[in-house]
């Protein structure tokens, strides 16, 4: 599940890792990115709150293997260069991959205790920070040697071949799974209820939204922005995959501090606060800035809004129902999901208005704020 995981990350991040490269070949304008990403969050929205009954049927594997296979499908369709092909790449790209998460939450629950799912379940998002990292370090440089379409391509080859080296062991991982249980169209709406008539799921939706908005907007932006002040694609690509990097050891450790130290609530809503100022910094950053400076701005932005993940979708688990568990995960990342494809549409609308990438980072960073405190109201209410 961590190898999958990370192929579908770096084959997710591409887009924006070698942004300029495409925007320079295709004479796009930067706007486009946040477009992208928008319709790839879109599309994620239908496919988590459908995937329950299929991960059922079919087996978290077999869904893990599918999902790849989509994954590779979107990326070689991105390098036709046309408005069609950059649609459709966008909705198999996002519809297809975003199954991957939660037939990886259903798989683990089953063998781990409850006590450790925050430990286990960090451990295995690390490979989110893992695939951003690869792309960050290999995709700019391999891009500058070939040229973006062979890099889109090689990552699509490397999907479709770890998808075939998972089959020997699809017997063993998907021998729970319910041949005769079926998908149907109120799925949506049974995925939907099972999350917002829960309190502490219905938060953990809302925190979903706000995180991976902020995660969506700088993984979209933070390689372009730097390229408007000064920076140029390689170094830029560097910067990303440092912050990228320092996200890996922050996920394993909130997911300890999560599993015996430290109330999930209350950690994350430590991370909301910390993500919203450093978004801000982010924003108000400039050419005058050392690279230093700006290199720890991101870092602190690796470590929070890059991190958060394992110790969610853990909590998520944890209060869903034993047979549920990829349904539910699913409903909350669904959430996740809007957010992804709201903030960076919002980023882009504020980006062709003003030509301000600081206001954009600014807006976004927002919500994470309101969930901070959120978050820990009910720690507040238990105690008195």
């Amino acid at each position: 599940m961590f190898l999958q995981q990370t192929f579908i990350s770096l084959g997710k991040a591409l887009p924006a890792v070698i942004a300029p490269a495409i925007i320079l070949d295709l004479n796009l304008d930067p706007a486009w990115v946040g477009v992208y990403f928008g319709i790839t969050a879109f599309a994620s929205v239908v496919t988590n709150l459908g995937c329950g009954s299929l991960i059922v049927r079919h087996g978290a594997l077999r869904v893990s293997q599918v999902a790849l296979v989509l994954l590779a499908v979107g990326t070689a369709l991105l390098t036709l260069g046309t408005p069609l092909a950059l649609a459709l790449s966008a909705i198999i790209c996002g519809g297809g991959t975003s199954a991957s998460t939660p037939a990886s939450s259903h798989l683990l629950a089953r063998c781990t205790l409850p006590k450790f799912y925050p430990l286990v379940f960090s451990i295995k998002q690390t490979a989110v920070p893992v695939g951003l990292l690869l792309a960050g370090v290999f995709a700019p440089q391999f891009t500058e040697w070939t040229d973006w379409r062979t890099t889109m391509l090689a990552s699509a080859v490397a999907c479709v071949l770890y998808a075939l080296l998972l089959q020997p062991v699809r017997r063993l991982f998907d021998a729970d799974r319910e041949p005769t249980r079926s998908f149907r169209m109120s799925d949506f709406q049974s995925t939907l209820a099972s999350v917002l008539k829960t309190p502490n799921l219905r938060a953990l939706s809302l925190a979903c939204l706000a995180f991976n908005g902020v995660q969506a907007c700088f993984t979209a932006y933070f390689v372009v922005y730097l390229t408007t002040i000064g920076y140029t694609p390689v170094a830029a690509g560097f910067l990303f995959s440092v912050a990228v990097a320092v996200a890996v050891p922050g996920r394993i450790v909130w997911g300890w501090l999560g599993s015996v130290r430290v109330t999930p609530s209350v950690l994350m809503a430590g991370l909301a606060f910390t993500m919203t100022a450093s978004v801000m910094l982010l924003a108000m950053s400039g050419p005058s800035w050392p690279t230093l400076l700006i290199g720890l701005v991101a870092c602190v932005l690796g470590v929070t809004a890059l991190s958060w993940h394992g110790i969610l979708l853990a909590e998520a688990a944890r209060l869903a129902p034993e047979h549920m568990r990829g349904t539910v995960t699913g409903g909350v990342l669904s959430f996740g999901q809007v957010g992804a494809s709201a903030f960076p549409l919002v980023y882009s609308a504020l980006l062709n208005g003003t030509g301000s990438y600081g206001i954009g980072f600014i807006v976004c960073g927002v919500p994470s704020l309101l969930v901070g405190v959120q978050l820990l109201r009910p720690r507040r209410i238990a105690r008195s």
